[in-house]
């Protein structure tokens, strides 16, 4: 979902996670019992819309409130399970003893950050005071308050984190750096502010980049370049950042994401997944390179139903990868062609990258998902062609296809399992229902199914899945707002308006456009990780690519495709090591097997892009 690329890669807030804080409990208790709320009510308003036709109009309110509140505590929830999303590529590469004075910086600037978020925060939710929700007539001040409290939380796990397993010399070594940056930028404020646009590229591009390669996460790397600029250059409020991060973050369309990864959740602990895998080797993993089709189909099939990378990945790796290595397939291969198969199928719906797009872009969501289905398959092909040109010395030895008895009862079995991503794209493609709702209607059924049919989930099960839940939205959201924030800053300064002089008057116009737009995605899926590089830019480059006459659907394929691969990159792509990490390869025997798929990959998104109707015949 960017994720929701929460591996060692990615994650890693704080090094190692410590023992479990007394008080944690309680915070994973009131998440989870929010996000089970969010999930019950969304299905109340469906079924009061649809079944009695009364909207309840107090419902999506109190949704979205309850939504901010998920996020903020499972924000602080992420950082004490290291789930934040950071890299960690350069820093693990760092000799030990230089790691450990890294790692220190890297928890002070979040103290920093936090510390100078405080004071705006609270002043925002007195000032939402006097503001009433229209539906529910209470003070505005008791959803934003979420946003204060998810910063005083997340402080504290860090500041306890530090105290407990950092060193004090690393540490005081840290704020001692932080400290003369911040002093030297007071110093210099009035020659800074004399610099103008210059500052942007001293703070949103050096500092960011600084603080990305220590391995601060994301979204606080976003935050301390956004908080530097206004504090040092300007005399903006911080109080705009947190208003910023409060629209970043409210859009109803982002209440789909977290619902959609309990969705992927579920299926991954009744074993809905396993099954339609289960189908499909029945059905042509018999012929030459048939279980790599099986793989490619699956990820496709599943990412429909998930919405996340890392979740197809990790249900589809274990079923598939034994048979595969029967056959005379390498661990490399089997990981490269798993990465770039992820990779393939996020435009798949419901891609919750696609959610994301659609709600900071203002493009349709239905719109992307009739797309998505069309540029996949592009995709799929190209990576198909690779496969079998790979398995032409496959052993077949022994290898057969099932009696059509037995594939006749793995496809009974499995058919509650492959009708749930037809309802999911058809609901949404045809307006029936928003991505919010059949997210809710996809829970209810899976649970309903994977109960009946599929062996159900137990309680603390179910409980841990919420919390996870929690967490990862929390992680995304601080992303979102920190970097709706930032691509606010960008567009005050006025930097845009040079941006846009310069990219529409391009040699070449439309075509070297979508060259600047591939490379640039390639680059920031490389550093960034899908989420982060959309949400930073296409704020700013939807607009130019409208200006240019490029349709924003074929525009939202290409730069999704772009940062895919990137995500699956290496030696950089944060995606190419969650994917080592799932399959057990060896990454730099992966890195040589990957690249004819990278290859691939990138002949589907220069086709995609040169092609505007592959990516709009399905809106037709």
């Amino acid at each position: 979902m960017s994720s929701q690329q929460t591996e060692s890669t990615t994650s890693n807030v704080i090094n190692q996670p410590s023992k479990n804080f007394g008080w944690m409990t309680p915070l994973e208790m009131i998440s989870a019992a929010l996000v089970a709320g969010i999930v019950i009510l969304l299905f109340t308003g469906v079924v009061s819309r649809y079944v009695f036709t009364k909207p309840i109009d107090w419902i999506d309110e109190t949704v979205s409130m309850g939504f901010i509140w998920v996020g903020m505590i499972g924000a602080a929830i992420a950082m004490h399970r290291n789930e934040h999303l950071k890299l960690t590529t350069f820093v693990d590469r760092m000799p030990l003893q230089i790691r450990h004075y890294v790692q220190a910086f890297g928890l002070v600037a979040v103290v920093a950050f936090l510390l100078g978020m405080i004071s705006p925060a609270f002043d925002y939710a007195r000032d939402e005071w006097i503001i009433a929700m229209p539906a529910l007539q209470i003070p505005n001040s008791f959803r934003v308050a979420a946003i204060a409290t998810g910063i005083v939380l997340m402080l504290l796990v860090v500041g306890i984190h530090a105290v407990r397993t950092i060193q004090k010399k690393h540490l005081a070594v840290a704020a001692i750096v932080v400290g003369v940056f911040a002093m030297a930028c007071y110093l210099a404020a009035p020659q800074l502010t004399k610099l103008g646009n210059t500052n942007l590229l001293i703070f949103l591009v050096i500092l960011v980049a600084v603080l990305l390669v220590s391995g601060v996460p994301i979204a606080f790397c976003f935050g301390l370049g956004v908080l530097s600029y206004l504090v040092f250059t300007t005399d903006i409020p911080l109080q705009i950042v947190v208003s910023r991060m409060d629209e970043g973050m409210s859009n109803l369309v982002l209440v789909s994401v977290p619902v959609f990864v309990l969705l992927g959740c579920v299926l991954d602990s009744t074993g809905m997944g396993k099954a339609i895998i289960d189908v499909l080797a029945s059905l042509i993993g018999h012929i030459k390179a048939g279980m790599s089709y099986v793989l490619l189909g699956s990820l496709f099939i599943v990412s429909g139903i998930s919405g996340s990378k890392v979740s197809d990945m990790a249900t589809v790796a274990p079923a598939l990868f034994p048979e595969m290595s029967r056959r005379g397939n390498k661990r490399s291969e089997m990981v490269a062609l798993l990465g770039t198969g992820a990779a393939m199928a996020d435009t798949v719906p419901p891609s919750i990258v696609l959610i994301v797009l659609g709600s900071v872009a203002g493009v349709s969501i239905a719109g992307l998902f009739q797309s998505g289905i069309v540029v996949a398959m592009i995709l799929l092909m190209t990576l198909i062609v690779v496969a079998r040109w790979k398995a032409r010395s496959e052993n077949l030895e022994n290898t057969k296809r099932p009696a059509w008895s037995h594939i006749g009862r793995l496809f009974l079995f499995a058919a509650p399992a492959l009708a749930l991503p037809f309802v999911i794209r058809s609901a949404v493609g045809e307006g029936i229902a928003t991505a919010t709702e059949v997210s809710t209607i996809a829970v209810i059924y899976a649970l309903i199914a994977g109960h009946f049919l599929y062996g159900g989930i137990t309680p603390k099960k179910f409980y841990s899945m919420l919390v996870e839940t929690a967490a990862l939205s929390g992680a995304v959201l601080v992303i979102l707002g920190t970097a709706s924030a930032m691509a606010w800053t960008i567009t005050q300064s006025g930097a845009v308006q040079t941006l846009n002089q310069f990219l529409t008057t391009l040699p070449g116009g439309t075509f070297a456009f979508m060259a600047v737009s591939i490379l640039v995605f390639v680059v920031l899926g490389c550093l960034l990780e899908g989420l982060p590089a959309i949400l930073l830019l296409a704020p700013i480059m939807f607009p130019i690519a409208k200006k240019l006459g490029i349709h924003d659907i074929q525009y939202a394929m290409v730069i999704v495709a772009s940062m895919n691969i990137g995500l699956m990159l290496p030696p950089v792509g944060v995606g190419f090591y969650v994917a080592c990490k799932i399959g057990d390869g060896d990454p730099s025997e992966v890195m040589r097997a990957i690249w004819p798929y990278i290859a691939a990959l990138l002949v589907g998104v220069i086709v995609i892009a040169a092609v505007p109707a592959i990516s709009t015949i399905a809106l037709q």
